[in-house]
């Protein structure tokens, strides 16, 4: 695919959010974001490994860049329907947000079923920010007019209340849409919201389609 930046209108001056992608510098804590979508996390030992399915080949290229970004080894592979798989390495980095974000199953009465495998939630205290965004964005966000979805993971049902409420905390409260609707996904709606959530992100990568990445209304 062509990485040439296409040619964009400069952007007009705007007031960086305290929650922006450009406020902090990157780091590992930044791959929540990915988790609050469709990202999985395995644990093996003292180390874990994250990864994620995208739909189209610019998202792979920011991802491992972003990953790089954060000290994490990233390799890829094609899925078929132009569905590509993102994996890290195993990385000891990766452990204590693994940690966090995997819940193990209640226990079985003995005899019983053996128990599953662990449950992907928000920790307590959970919340999101540019970076956080960003990287959801980059990895499962597309344009639908009138608004603008954040896909979420199709088993992640323990996730989406507590994905909810971050997104309204920081300013984009979101409507939930089932999977009859097109989802599951959280969509953003309103020129406002739009606003707040463009201004969060930042400038798109230069690879991504104008309908993969929001703008000021």
């Amino acid at each position: 695919m062509p990485l040439t930046p296409p040619d964009r209108p400069p952007d007009p001056v705007r007031q960086l959010s305290l929650f922006g992608a450009e406020a902090a510098d990157p780091s590992v804590a930044d791959l929540a974001g990915l988790l609050a979508g469709p990202g999985e996390m395995v644990r093996m030992g003292g180390t874990a490994r994250l990864s994620i399915v995208v739909d189209a080949a610019w998202r792979v290229h920011v991802l491992v860049a972003e990953l790089a970004r954060r000290g994490l080894a990233a390799g890829w592979e094609a899925l078929g329907d132009q569905r590509h798989l993102v994996r890290t390495s195993y990385a000891s980095t990766l452990a204590p947000l693994a940690l966090a974000w995997l819940r193990d199953p209640p226990a079985q009465a003995p005899g019983g079923p053996a128990p599953g495998s662990p449950v992907k939630r928000p920790p307590a205290g959970f919340h999101l920010n540019g970076r956080r965004l960003r990287l959801w964005v980059a990895a499962a966000g597309k344009a639908e007019p009138p608004g603008f979805l954040l896909r979420l993971g199709v088993d992640d049902e323990a996730c989406r209340e507590p994905v909810g409420a971050a997104l309204a905390a920081v300013g984009l409260p979101a409507a939930l849409l089932d999977a009859e609707a097109g989802g599951p996904a959280y969509r953003i709606t309103g020129r406002r919201r739009l606003s707040r959530l463009a201004d969060l992100l930042g400038d798109p990568p230069p690879t991504a389609p104008p309908d993969s990445w929001p703008h000021h209304p």
